[in-house]
């Protein structure tokens, strides 16, 4: 299994058998792997909003910029 990462601070998650979590090196997030899966949809989804929000903007700004007024 590759190495995860933490969503929350980028650093190394470990595995913890005995609780069947995974916990962060670095902010110490502990989660389980449904929550960890939960997440990271969240914030894909969150980037998936912004992006889409930043394309219609450029979208008006190209248009604004090139009607004659």
């Amino acid at each position: 299994m590759p190495e995860q990462s933490c969503p929350e601070c980028g650093a190394s998650l470990f595995y913890d058998t005995s609780t069947k979590r995974y916990a962060c090196k670095g902010c110490g997030l502990y989660v389980t792997k449904d929550e960890l899966v939960n997440i990271r949809d969240k914030l894909h989804s969150n980037m998936d909003e912004s992006r889409k929000k930043r394309a219609q903007q450029s979208e008006y700004l190209e248009w604004w910029l090139s009607s004659k007024k």
